[in-house]
């Protein structure tokens, strides 16, 4: 079956594999990847896309771990000397599809979150970055792992209203 798009060839959806994971910071899920990969043109289906993928991670241009998917040093070197073979169009398309996913990362990679028991209790570690330093680090003792979870799950959600919450009560006079 023909598929409308530019991107055909099996070089050119490899190409475009490493395009979108090197302008990703982090490690991607490999169902957003596949997602994005595949907005960006309409000239390839899943197995042909599954298939370059594999080879990707064989070749070691990309790197596989339990959470998804990241653009090695070598794939980032491979795919900067060739991504101009994009045709523009798919490029500026991945660009906009990139955006929200790369914020989302950039997000999650500021925001740290642990627990841990200890003898004298259960300790959660919630702690927010600006990608120089920490802007705030806390410890706090919690009544359980339970109750861990539920807070760092909650920072993860709310960290920036949370630290500002904090700076206005302990900026009060």
């Amino acid at each position: 079956m023909d598929h409308l798009g530019f991107i055909h060839e099996e070089l050119d959806i490899k190409i475009l594999i490493l395009y979108v994971l090197r302008r990703l910071p982090g490690v991607v899920d490999p169902n957003v990847l596949g997602d994005l990969c595949r907005g960006c043109d309409d000239g390839f289906d899943y197995f042909e896309y599954s298939d370059c993928l594999a080879d990707l991670i064989d070749n070691g241009l990309i790197a596989e771990n339990e959470d998804g998917f990241q653009i090695t040093d070598k794939g980032a070197r491979n795919v900067e000397v060739v991504e101009t073979d994009i045709p523009y169009s798919v490029r500026s398309r991945a660009d906009k599809l990139l955006k929200p996913e790369r914020d989302r990362l950039r997000r999650e990679a500021m925001i740290k979150t642990a627990h841990v028991s200890e003898k004298g209790g259960c300790f959660v570690t919630l702690a927010m970055s600006d990608g120089e330093g920490d802007v705030i680090n806390m410890r706090l003792l919690c009544g359980g792992e339970e109750q861990a979870k539920t807070m760092e799950k909650n920072f993860r959600k709310n960290a920036e209203a949370f630290y500002q919450q904090i700076i206005e009560l302990l900026s009060k006079k």
